[in-house]
């Protein structure tokens, strides 16, 4: 059994097909889906499809540093009032993107500081985004990282100095498929294994980062959470370990950081 720990089923390109969607996934193993939470309106979308699916989909409520110009006075409430719902496991996605700066820095930072008060504040663990940010990210974050549950690097594509950093802080690390890209993952391939077992979790980033190796290619370019056991598998070997070892590993680190039952 998987959990996909991260999976933007809000997006239109799953509109149309939805539930077949969540029942592939569901026959390929990954029982389980927390669905990001980007902005305030794409987080309540998250929730109301918890509410259609219970106890397969979860949700994270949060905002996006894309989105940080946003933030304004009501969203911290907004954001509030939407992590007291019991499908809504997490802070999230927040952080720092210096990348493309949709949003200024300054409001990055800003909005990412907030989010963690918030966590602080509601008990609840912190789906974290970085981009080409990392010393901005860890300085803030270390100002509250003792004082929050748990926190997850999603979606993990750095080097290693970032890695260590974040094992050194005690972050859990999130795998998507950027690690089956036989280009730009071979960095991260090649030092997944000093991740400990019990700090890996497993995420699509659907409908985002197709795994490059899948085969026969699929027709879509359009990634699934049915696509994480090829995930796991990937891996898997990168460890020179079991499937069924990672899975199980997986799927308990998942349910403990979520608080999520079994």
């Amino acid at each position: 059994m998987l959990v996909d720990i991260g999976v933007n089923l809000t997006s239109g390109r799953f509109k149309k097909d939805l539930d077949e969607v969540i029942r592939k996934a569901q026959d390929s193993g990954v029982i389980k889906m927390v669905v990001t939470g980007t902005n305030i309106n794409e987080s309540q979308l998250a929730l109301d499809l918890t509410l259609n699916y219970d106890g397969v989909l979860y949700s994270t409520a949060g905002i996006h540093p894309h989105n940080a110009k946003e933030f304004d006075n009501d969203s911290f409430e907004q954001l509030s009032m939407l992590l007291d719902k019991k499908s809504v496991v997490a802070v999230g996605e927040c952080g720092l993107d210096y990348n493309r700066n949709f949003s200024t820095p300054e409001a990055q930072r800003y909005c990412f500081e907030e989010q963690l008060k918030l966590a602080v504040e509601k008990q609840r663990p912190v789906f974290l985004h970085q981009r080409d940010a990392h010393e901005d990210f860890v300085s803030i974050l270390a100002q509250y990282n003792e004082k929050i549950p748990a926190a997850v690097a999603h979606c993990f594509t750095g080097n290693k100095n970032e890695l260590d950093s974040y094992l050194e802080m005690g972050l859990f690390i999130g795998i998507t498929g950027w690690v089956c890209d036989e280009r730009r993952g071979k960095e991260l391939k090649s030092m997944l294994s000093d991740i400990p077992l019990e700090r890996l979790m497993i995420e699509t980033d659907a409908p985002y980062l197709m795994p490059r190796d899948i085969r026969p290619k699929p027709k879509s370019n359009r990634n699934e959470p049915v696509y994480l056991p090829h995930i796991c598998q990937v891996v898997a070997d990168s460890y020179n370990l079991s499937y069924e070892v990672i899975a199980e590993n997986t799927y308990k680190n998942s349910l403990r950081f979520f608080s999520i039952n079994d």
